[in-house]
């Protein structure tokens, strides 16, 4: 849709349409406030500097808002954004076996250590690259990683808000 199909919509269908680009309902109060947009750079700027404002509650409701990496349902249990988490995600569909396994057993010893799932900025990344990412931040403690992960958000929010607006 366009900035300014965008800018009128009800704010019903608004909330929604930001929603599949980032989960926080703070980021989307923050985003509604300051419209109307006059631009992209003023819409991707209100969205960088939404994000900066919100706090490790709303960072872990726009996490909760992710499928794992490598999930098979994510059709059902995303489906406001399956799509966008399937293209998002494509590296993992040429991956083997042992990759796909691995990344299931240390998503799940990420959630346990960290209590929320391992965010990445999954574009262009492939499966092997992805899990040696999750390798790497496991050795981090959790401040750390809340921080990494709410930056890697931050990507996909803006990657998603320039789908939804094609930019």
């Amino acid at each position: 849709m366009s900035l300014t199909k965008l800018n009128n919509l009800p704010i019903k269908i608004l909330r929604l349409e930001l929603g599949k680009c980032c989960g926080s309902t703070t980021w989307r109060n923050k985003m509604i406030e300051a419209m109307p947009f006059t631009d992209n750079d003023h819409l991707l700027k209100t969205a960088s500097e939404s994000w900066a404002q919100c706090t490790e509650p709303d960072w872990l409701e726009a996490f909760s808002y992710h499928p794992r990496i490598g999930e098979k349902e994510i059709a059902k249990k995303f489906s406001s954004t399956a799509g966008l988490a399937s293209n998002e995600q494509a590296g993992v569909k040429s991956a083997t076996q042992k990759t796909i396994s691995d990344l299931a057993r240390l998503n799940e010893k990420y959630f346990e250590k960290f209590g929320f799932i391992f965010i990445i900025f999954a574009s262009g990344k492939s499966a092997e690259e992805m899990l040696a990412a999750l390798k790497e931040r496991l050795k981090n403690d959790r401040d750390t990683e809340l921080r990494i992960a709410a930056a890697e958000q931050l990507k996909i929010t803006l990657l998603r808000l320039k789908q939804v607006v094609k930019i």
